[in-house]
């Protein structure tokens, strides 16, 4: 689902009452553990987390008009996801989430390439998915992301 929003605080304030806390408290987990030089904005009718264009000009390869993005969490209509670029493009990455989520939450891992869907939100691992954000700083995402992504 997309909402219209110009900023963080509007996307929050359109979501049901019950996603507002989630999504305030995933927010305020990746902002406080998020390397510095990333910024947030709304991307794609979402919270984003990405490489400004002064730090990254060429921007996103699909538009180029575009930051390049790294991060991302919505509110789905059956979810909230967690959306990590990284854990698509480093399968080292991705290894050591895969195996780190049974050590912060008992339900089964619901994940695609890039998305951690959350569909219990009572089960929200906020430690680990601080932890996942510290992972990658601007530098090593915009390496990665023209070594495997980037065509």
């Amino acid at each position: 689902m997309q909402y219209k929003a110009a900023t963080p605080e509007e996307y929050i304030e359109q979501l049901p009452p019950e996603r507002q806390k989630v999504i305030r408290e995933l927010r305020h987990t990746i902002l406080d553990n998020i390397p510095e030089g990333f910024h947030e904005r709304i991307s794609y009718g979402m919270l984003g987390y990405v490489v400004p264009h002064s730090k990254y000009p060429d921007g996103y390869h699909c538009d180029p008009k575009l930051p390049l993005p790294f991060m991302n969490l919505a509110s789905q209509k059956n979810f909230v996801a967690v959306y990590h670029s990284g854990i698509y493009a480093d399968p080292e990455l991705y290894d050591w989430f895969v195996a780190e989520y049974p050590k912060h939450c008992k339900r089964k891992l619901d994940m695609g390439k890039s998305c951690i869907r959350f569909k219990y939100m009572e089960d929200i691992p906020f430690e680990l998915i601080g932890e996942l954000a510290t992972k990658m700083t601007v530098e090593q995402w915009i390496t990665l992301y023209e070594k495997n992504v980037k065509r």
